[in-house]
């Protein structure tokens, strides 16, 4: 490889490694700070800690934090449409129609969704601490179709292709449209899952603790599993991006000085 390819393929080489490096410095901060805001929030779990907290409190309130336990459903669970014994407290079940749609330019069928339904329900739960499902505290979940987060769990899905027959595929080649598969997904918060959720607890007619969504605008959500599983999720995340930081970092600072070097040393045999 001549010098004159060497010298500009290089330098591209380093800028690209810096302006990486410097991408992920910034993802790595960012994920700090959130970590940093995540572990300053009041972390409880149903339990009598968050009982004896709430009435201490002079309004028996707590206006943002975290709770954790086990979800149980109040009377009747949902059960999932699919899978057979599978019960849960929210359901949603998704339906995708997908169509593929003649393109007289790239004489090829192209592919496109439509008509995407998206039917949710819920019953009321509770969160109880494992082990307490019969005595002890438990947090009233108020509102969980408000709440944000990747919650659900993926109970079931299906694909299933179009099947149209002689007559179909002539009136879609005239219309220049055909159906070509429908999807179906059910996604459910199971009964007996552990669940983590940031709202506002409040305490009510002495003894019912109520989650509800904030009332100062703060994020309703719902996370899966523990508080400490969230908070290590998060460090291994910032690591990664600290580590992609150096790496590149690095990369791009042994390429520079692999190309000083050079520099320098043919500047050396000139003279």
């Amino acid at each position: 490889m001549s010098d004159h390819f060497l010298g500009p393929w290089t330098l591209i080489s380093v800028g690209a490694s810096f302006a990486f490096s410097s991408v992920f410095y910034y993802l790595h901060k960012e994920k700090k700070t959130e970590l940093q805001k995540l572990k300053e929030i009041p972390n409880f779990q149903a339990d009598q800690h968050l009982s004896k907290v709430l009435n201490a409190s002079l309004d028996k309130r707590l206006h943002y934090v975290a709770v954790e336990g086990v979800v149980q459903a109040v009377g009747e669970p949902l059960a999932s449409q699919s899978t057979p014994r599978c019960y849960g407290v929210v359901q949603k079940v998704t339906t995708v129609e997908r169509w593929k749609t003649w393109n007289d330019a790239l004489k090829l069928w192209v592919s496109r969704t439509r008509n995407a339904n998206a039917d949710t329900s819920s019953v009321p739960f509770r969160l109880v601490q494992p082990g307490t499902y019969l005595n002890g505290v438990r947090v009233w979940v108020e509102s969980p179709l408000e709440a944000r987060g990747d919650y659900l769990e993926e109970v079931h899905g299906s694909v299933q292709q179009a099947d149209d027959g002689l007559l179909g595929a002539f009136v879609q080649g005239l219309s220049g449209e055909r159906l070509a598969a429908l999807e179906r997904r059910e996604e459910m918060l199971r009964v007996g899952s552990n669940l983590t959720c940031f709202g506002e607890v409040i305490l009510e007619h002495g003894d019912a603790i109520r989650l509800r969504p904030p009332r100062d605008g703060r994020a309703y959500l719902f996370v899966p599993g523990d508080y400490r599983s969230l908070i290590r999720r998060h460090e291994n995340s910032a690591s990664m991006w600290k580590g992609l930081t150096v790496l590149f970092g690095v990369t791009g600072s042994a390429l520079l000085a692999t190309f000083i070097y050079s520099a320098l040393n043919k500047d050396s045999k000139r003279s």
